[in-house]
């Protein structure tokens, strides 16, 4: 069985991106350090400011379950509450060809 790839797009509100950005930072982190997490990156859009993404390895769909339920992650959301232009999107990718 191969690892699980996942895209996730966090879209802030101009003025909350400050607010926002350091607890994203301490999220990854956290994250980095969970037995099942092979890989975890965040990135802003150079497209659109303000949108943050993270490129996400996970062992197996049972850690991505677990790293959703760490209170790094409770933590991240409780930062970005009233702060998100948008919802939250988490992308499980699936190989093509």
């Amino acid at each position: 069985m191969s690892d699980l790839q996942v895209m996730a797009t966090i879209p802030v509100k101009a003025e909350a991106v400050e607010q926002v950005r350091p607890a994203l930072q301490a999220l990854v982190e956290a994250t980095r350090a969970e037995e099942g997490c092979l890989a975890y990156d965040l990135f802003e859009s150079g497209a659109a400011p303000g949108t943050f993404i993270t490129l996400e390895r996970w062992r197996d769909a049972d850690a991505l379950d677990a790293h959703m339920r760490t209170p790094h992650v409770a933590a991240a959301f409780a930062a970005a509450e009233g702060a998100l232009s948008g919802e939250v999107a988490i992308h499980p990718l699936q190989p093509v060809g």
